[in-house]
C-alpha cells in the first residue's frame, strides 16, 4: 500500500513541434510518479483554435484514450480504422506489439479544440499482442448524491467507477470518468481503497480533501481512500483517474512504452526502417490517406533506465 497523500502535479509546456506544430500541457508523467494505477500519459490540448494535422506516429505498449471537450478530430490507423470523434465519445486503441495512427481536425480551416490525451501502460499479458481499435458512442453514466447543493453526475469512461463498468476493453483494474459538480454543491466520490486516484480540474472551481485546485492541476491522492470530498462555488467539470498501483518499472520514450532500453531502440529502428523509400510496412502498418509519416527522434547518448516510483 502507498497511503493517502496529496501531492500536486503542476502541468507544464511540452511543444510538440515539427509536422504537429502544437503546444500542449503535460500533467503525467511527473518525476517522482510514472503512474497513476495503469495511466502513464496525461496531455490537454487546447482550448484553442487551431488546424490539428498530427500524421501517422507509432506506438507499442500502450492503449490511448482519446476524450474530447470541443470540437471533433478524425482518427485513422493501421488497421484501417477510420472514424471521428466528439465530446462524449470514447476512441480507445490498443498498440500491443505495434500500430500507428493519425489524427485530425475536421475541416481545412482552424477550429475551436480542446481535448484530454491520455496513455495506458499495458501489463505483460497484452503488451506483446495484437492491435485494436474500439470506438464507444454510448459510455454509462451515473448521479452521486450531494451532501450540499445539487446531486453530481458522471460518465465512467474506462474501467469502473461506483459499481459501473465502462464497455471499453481494459487489462489492469482502472477507474476514468468525468465528473460534472454542480455550483454550490459538496459530493464524496466513491474510492476503491485498494487503488491509487488523482484528481484534473478541466473547467470551473473545485476544492478536493481540502485543497483549492487551479485549471488542469493534477491532485494525487494515493492510495487508502474510501471517499475524497469535493465542493465547488461556480460548478466544475472533473476528471478521475487512477488504478491497482501499476508494479512493473516502464521505459518510456517518445511514443513506445517498454520494459527496456534495447526493446524501445528495436521499435524505433523498426519504424525507420518501415519509413524508408520503398519499404513495405510490417510491423506498424500503412494508415490510408498519408504520404507523410512522423520520423523518429535520435535516441539518446545514454541507455534508456525505467522510471522508478518515488513515492
Amino acid at each position: 500500500m502507498i497511503g493517502p497523500h496529496r501531492l500536486v502535479l503542476e502541468p507544464r509546456e511540452v511543444p510538440l513541434g515539427g509536422v504537429r506544430g502544437m503546444t500542449v500541457l503535460r500533467a503525467l508523467p511527473h518525476r517522482n510518479l510514472p503512474t497513476i494505477g495503469a495511466w502513464c500519459f496525461l496531455d490537454r490540448f487546447g482550448p484553442a483554435d487551431t488546424r490539428m494535422r498530427v500524421e501517422p506516429h507509432p506506438h507499442i505498449g500502450l492503449q490511448t484514450v482519446t476524450w474530447p471537450l470541443v470540437g471533433e478530430i478524425r482518427h485513422r490507423d493501421s488497421l484501417g480504422s477510420d472514424a471521428d470523434l466528439r465530446r462524449g465519445q470514447l476512441n480507445l486503441m490498443t498498440a500491443g506489439n505495434g500500430i500507428s495512427h493519425s489524427e485530425y481536425s475536421i475541416g481545412e480551416d482552424p477550429i475551436p479544440l480542446d481535448a484530454l490525451q491520455f496513455w495506458v501502460v499495458l501489463p505483460e499479458s497484452a503488451r506483446h499482442g495484437a492491435a485494436g481499435f474500439e470506438r464507444h458512442v454510448d459510455l454509462p453514466g451515473l448521479t452521486l448524491t450531494a451532501d450540499a447543493g445539487a446531486d453530481a453526475d458522471a460518465t465512467v469512461v474506462l474501467g469502473e467507477f461506483a459499481g459501473v463498468a465502462s464497455p471499453a476493453t481494459v487489462h489492469t483494474p482502472i477507474v476514468g470518468a468525468e465528473i460534472v459538480v454542480p455550483a454550490g454543491s459538496r459530493v464524496r466520490l466513491p474510492l476503491r481503497a485498494q487503488w491509487e486516484h488523482a484528481v484534473m480540474l478541466v473547467e470551473g472551481d473545485v476544492v478536493v480533501a481540502e485543497h483549492p485546485m487551479p485549471r488542469n492541476e493534477l491532485l494525487y491522492l494515493g492510495d487508502s481512500r474510501h471517499e475524497v470530498e469535493v465542493s465547488s462555488t461556480d460548478g466544475a467539470l472533473l476528471f478521475l483517474l487512477g488504478g491497482e498501483p501499476f508494479e512493473d518499472e516502464i521505459v518510456m520514450w517518445w511514443n513506445f512504452a517498454g520494459r527496456t532500453h534495447d526493446e524501445i531502440a528495436a521499435a524505433r529502428a523498426d519504424w525507420e526502417s518501415e519509413s524508408s523509400a520503398g519499404a513495405e510496412p510490417t510491423r506498424f502498418g500503412a494508415v490510408d490517406g498519408h504520404e507523410v509519416r512522423i520520423p523518429a527522434p535520435p535516441l539518446p547518448d545514454v541507455r534508456l533506465m525505467p522510471r522508478g516510483r518515488k513515492l
